[in-house]
């Protein structure tokens, strides 16, 4: 609709506006893309790599993989870029991807190499034993020292493009450190039980702390303050999917995170 493929009454169609009885939309089915990414040589930033899994730091704007508006430069084409086998057990279109970051969110990303790998890796996921903590920069400075953030989270009935918490959205929870209390906002540790589209952003934004830079759930206020949403994944828990070690992951947020805290402290 935005790129103009859309009609109503012969005339191009808005994403706020209205039907009535009567009206005759008309739509041009856009060309199908591939089937699948193909590799592109763009630079990654490899934390570990060994025959079933890769760590990636994720550097915020990438999007993870194919969708509409991105047929290339995502860290799918990337991976694929580093050459070698890669798990298809989430589709063809997501090689290797084992979890998702919005394309703002910077940091630590998993991908598996082959199926295996791939299936143990989703089974930690769901079972909560692989452990994912995020760096955050909320509007304002939250209550408690920490906390437990519980909410059902789905599609936004009022705002399609948002997920918010609503009656009957799926079962979401998220724990939370504040780490520094600034003059404008705090810095703090999030750490998912749930793995639910936008979850931090989401259930911060309903305890009335939007992160810095979130335009989607923070509105004007909160863009103003940074470019991006102030996410960061910074650590990641896990046991190999072969032998069972347990292993940690780390990495410090970007310059553009430490700026804004350091601005907004």
């Amino acid at each position: 609709m935005r790129e103009g493929g859309v009609t109503v009454n012969g005339r191009p169609g808005r994403p706020a506006g209205g039907l009535e009885p009567g009206d005759v939309v008309e739509y041009t089915v856009p060309l199908a893309g591939p089937a699948a990414p193909v590799a592109e040589a763009i630079p990654l930033s490899v934390v570990y790599q060994d025959a079933d899994l890769v760590v990636v730091d994720k550097p915020a704007g990438m999007v993870v993989h194919p969708a509409p508006g991105h047929s290339s430069g995502t860290l799918a084409h990337a991976l694929l870029g580093l050459g070698g086998d890669w798990s298809r057990a989430g589709g063809e279109a997501r090689p290797g991807i084992v979890h998702r970051l919005d394309a703002g969110t910077s940091g630590l990303i998993l991908a598996a190499r082959n199926d295996l790998a791939h299936r143990a890796l989703s089974a930690q996921l769901a079972d909560r034993s692989l452990s994912r903590s995020y760096l955050a920069i909320a509007l304002g400075s939250p209550r408690s020292d920490a906390g437990v953030l519980e909410g059902p989270i789905g599609r936004d009935p009022r705002h399609r493009q948002r997920m918010a918490v609503v009656e009957g959205g799926r079962f979401a929870r998220t724990r939370y450190q504040v780490l520094e209390r600034g003059r404008l906002a705090a810095l703090l540790q999030a750490d998912l039980d749930t793995g639910r589209t936008h979850q931090i952003r989401v259930h911060l934004a309903a305890l009335g702390h939007p992160l810095a830079g979130d335009r989607l759930y923070g509105g004007g206020r909160a863009a103003a303050l940074a470019a991006r949403p102030m996410l960061h994944a910074c650590r990641l828990r896990l046991r190999h999917p072969r032998t069972g070690e347990q292993m940690t992951f780390e990495t410090p947020p970007p310059a553009d995170f430490e700026s804004t805290w350091d601005r907004l402290r």
